[in-house]
């Protein structure tokens, strides 16, 4: 049987759709550069603006809006000399970095990628899609390893099982990328949009408190949405699709799919006893004392000020740095205590265009919030909403569509919250929309176009993985078969959202939906 010519690539209205999102993006400047147009874009405006009345009042101090010029000499003095406290004060900069030197060590160890395999090794072939999902699903805790490790294993699995190879990528293609952001565990994603969304806040309510966790209910639940989604999508109506498909290239038998060995295992069980006793330690720790000094002043263990929620990246640190080294040592992995520590520069090392666009990201965002355009901005745009009088739902379906159409022409995630986060919060609390809900609404929008965003970083890589198995898989073919995943997500997802605030279902901790 020939390939069908029409599965390399979609035609007509999809194609010339596809070739103007390919040319848009291609035509604009790399993230980190987005945010040097910003800062000159604010720094026009907010001479433009300087000299006009507004009658809009600043809920701050309850006086007229007034924009400050910010290319006065006095406020570039101030920038110019407050360059450096402005990008070390950033506050998703720290966040991630002490996130990620424990996830380093657990990745560099050999613990998360041995873990996955081992959940994939114990899998019936009747579950073997659903695992796959949730397999794909927890690589996020390990930041992008699933890319690199979960996607490829997931077409030789299924290759070995006697199904397509395909299937197995575009499973875990939809689980890794489509489901970003769900994860029954904490990741370095979580602190990360957090502290661009406390940022953001700050902008109409300085003393308004953000918890890193305030999507984690939210997002636990959205990892069955998105597997059971993701399950039906890829037996009913990929799989029968790619029955036209023939494999033209490699034939794998499943031998490249090794099981573990008994270090691995021996490690393996030594770092999961690790990590239950570093939970079981703390949860005795915060809950036993009759007076914690894990609470608050007010003996609340979940509200802003309380040290625990302000250690929860710190305890996202630990929890992935003790199972790494106990892996180590028992696996044979790590030799040495410079073993560790090469695992957290190695973890450094993947993030450094990340400091780079959190640079640029953190002079925009200073000057957008000292010059007063994003208050302006965000009442303008609360008091437009207000005219429209719509549903506070339809905002935030409304929010969801907008974001999954700019992640077709910008993949980082991160990026897309930093540009967006500032208007969309603000304007949002002013029309009594919390800022955790206006997050969650984001990360909707964000994890569901991802797979069918050719510019995405990890994209190509995913079309040569395709290319082994089928030889003339292009852009075009990838996306054709991830479409029906997308469209699926933002609509579960969008009725999961619905659901949770219909009935207050907590979106994670200190979440409410309304402001204030």
């Amino acid at each position: 049987m020939k390939n069908d010519p029409s599965l390399a690539a979609p035609s007509g209205a999809m194609q010339s759709f596809l070739d103007a999102i390919e040319w848009i993006g291609n035509k604009l400047p790399d993230p980190a550069l987005l945010f040097v147009w910003a800062l000159f874009l604010t720094w026009g405006l907010s001479w433009w603006l300087s000299g006009v009345n507004f009658s809009e009042i600043d809920p701050r101090d309850g006086n007229a809006i007034v924009v400050k010029n910010q290319l006065t000499e006095k406020s570039l003095v101030q920038f110019t000399s407050q360059m450096v406290k402005t990008f070390i004060d950033f506050p998703p900069l720290g966040l991630v970095l002490v996130a990620l030197l424990g996830v380093g060590v657990a990745e560099h160890s050999g613990f998360v990628a041995t873990a996955l395999r081992g959940m994939l090794e114990h899998t019936p072939k009747s579950l073997l899609t659903p695992m796959l999902l949730l397999v794909a699903i927890i690589s996020h805790s390990a930041g992008d390893s699933g890319y690199v490790l979960i996607i490829p294993l997931g077409g030789m699995m299924f290759s070995a099982a006697g199904r397509h190879p395909l299937l197995g990528i575009t499973t875990a293609f939809a689980g890794t990328a489509g489901g970003f952001s769900a994860n029954f565990l904490p990741s370095s994603l979580d602190p990360l949009l957090q502290g661009f969304t406390q940022q953001a806040v700050r902008l109409v309510d300085p003393v308004r408190e953000v918890n890193p966790l305030c999507n984690w209910g939210f997002m636990s639940a959205s990892c069955v949405v998105i597997v059971l989604t993701g399950w039906y999508v890829s037996d009913r109506l990929i799989e029968p699709r790619l029955r036209r498909m023939p494999v033209d290239g490699e034939r794998p038998d499943g031998s490249a799919v090794r099981g573990l060995n008994d270090k691995e295992k021996r490690g393996l069980w030594a770092g999961f006893l690790v990590m239950l006793l570093a939970i079981g330690t703390m949860v005795a720790w915060v809950v036993f004392p009759e007076k914690s000094a894990w609470v608050s002043e007010k003996g609340e263990l979940v509200s802003a000020d309380a040290p625990l929620m302000k250690s929860i990246v710190p305890l996202i640190f630990f929890l992935f740095l003790l199972p790494g080294i106990a892996y180590g040592y028992l696996s044979g992995t790590f030799k040495s205590h410079r073993d560790v520590v090469q695992g957290m520069t190695k973890s450094m090392g993947t993030i450094s265009y990340y400091m780079v666009m959190a640079f640029f990201a953190a002079q925009f965002t200073a000057a957008f919030r000292d010059s007063n355009v994003g208050v302006l901005l965000a009442i303008k745009g609360a008091n437009l909403l207000k005219a429209w009088n719509l549903a506070p739902q339809y905002t935030i379906i409304g929010i969801i569509a907008l974001t999954s159409l700019v992640n077709l022409i910008i993949g980082s995630a991160s990026a897309k919250w930093a540009l967006l986060g500032p208007i969309f919060v603000p304007m949002l609390m002013q029309n009594g929309i919390s800022p955790e809900l206006t997050q969650g609404a984001y990360r909707i929008g964000d994890s569901s176009m991802n797979i069918i965003t050719p510019l995405m970083p990890y994209f190509p890589l995913v079309v040569v993985y395709c290319q082994r198995y089928v030889k003339n898989t292009g852009i075009g073919t990838l996306v054709s078969l991830m479409v029906p995943y997308s469209l699926a997500f933002v609509f579960a997802w969008s009725i999961l959202l619905m659901i949770f605030w219909h009935f207050q279902i907590p979106l994670g901790v200190n979440a409410p939906y309304t402001y204030p």
